[in-house]
């Protein structure tokens, strides 16, 4: 399987191969505030993400950093310090993914202006 993305302008550009795992939608303030609403995302073995361009990386926590493109802001790359994995945009993804969204996470977290009805986990 390969995925292909990029930030809004066109300045990073990424490709997942192997099979995405982790396909979720995270309602913690942290990607709130990031993406306006909330992120969704699936990740990779390190070894199987590629990136072309020089992602900005922003340490939001002592465990992970965030990895945006400089230049128009899109938020692509959820990265923890101590995991060999890369979460990378499904909203950044060229065309359709072919993939289900397994889980809500950080539903604790989720604004008070939307309900979640989908009937997928919630964690």
């Amino acid at each position: 399987m390969s995925l292909k993305g990029s930030c809004l302008c066109g300045a990073i550009r990424f490709e997942a191969t192997g099979e995405p795992q982790g396909v979720s939608v995270c309602h913690c303030g942290q990607c709130r505030r990031m993406s306006g609403h909330l992120w969704s995302s699936a990740y990779v073995k390190d070894a199987e993400l590629t990136i072309q361009g020089e992602p900005q990386w922003y340490v939001s926590s002592e465990t992970a950093k965030r990895g945006f493109c400089p230049t128009c802001g899109s938020f692509l790359f959820w990265k923890h310090n101590a995991e060999g994995t890369t979460s990378f945009a499904l909203g950044a993804i060229d065309g359709p993914t072919g993939l289900t969204l397994q889980k809500h996470i950080f539903t604790a977290d989720k604004g008070d202006y939307y309900d979640i009805a989908d009937g997928v986990e919630q964690r």
